[in-house]
């Protein structure tokens, strides 16, 4: 299994959305993440602020992915 990858907030949004995840609702910095399928997440996006491993594990099992199937959104 890869390294999981160390993405800025808006970047993680970015693939996400490419995945088909819609953003729902923004409170503060935290962006709420929606798939038509029910999976749901949140996403912080603090400017400058890379996303550490601890919270981008917890985002990817939040929508049932793994890092391999989360690299091709990129």
């Amino acid at each position: 299994m890869p390294r999981l990858p160390r993405l800025r907030g808006r970047e993680v949004i970015a693939a996400l959305r490419r995945a088909g995840f819609t953003v729902l609702r923004i409170k503060g910095s935290h962006h709420f993440l929606h798939h038509p399928d029910g999976r749901r997440t949140v996403v912080p996006v603090h400017a400058g602020e890379t996303i550490g491993p601890g919270l981008m594990s917890k985002i990817l099992s939040d929508i049932d992915m793994d890092a391999n199937a989360f690299s091709k959104w990129i």
